[in-house]
């Protein structure tokens, strides 16, 4: 399995408001192990940039504590898929945990690929 898995943070872990991050922790994932952490900051925020800017950068992921609908809709059409309700923590352990089964959500919206979007919880399969 490898993923880039994008983490919106505020001094060095997770930030709760999606939208206010300072920057993004992006997370390479090969062969279930972190490989390497890339801190990058986000362009000034718009509604849609920070979407763009994820997915521009290469995300499959992404790994938020709260995220606007519209914001969840951008991602998803760009084939990135949106795990919300995390807890503030450092990416490395957020992603971790999310490859272990182990990272405790309160939403989940994969792209199914049917124009609806389910909110469901489950661990992470590979």
């Amino acid at each position: 399995m490898n993923k880039r898995i994008a983490i919106p943070v505020e001094n060095d872990v997770l930030s709760s408001h999606f939208g206010r991050c300072q920057a993004f922790a992006f997370v390479d994932v090969e062969n279930d192990a972190v490989t390497k952490v890339t801190v990058l900051a986000p362009p000034a925020h718009q509604p849609g940039t920070f979407p763009r800017f994820v997915a521009a950068n290469g995300a499959t992921d992404v790994i938020a504590g709260g995220m606007g609908p519209q914001a969840i809709d951008l991602f998803n059409q760009a084939g990135v898929n949106v795990f919300i309700g995390a807890p503030v923590e450092e990416p490395a352990k957020l992603v971790s945990d999310f490859i272990t089964g182990k990272l405790q959500l309160s939403g989940n919206y994969c792209d199914h690929s049917d124009g609806h979007h389910h909110d469901h919880h489950h661990g992470y399969q590979h």
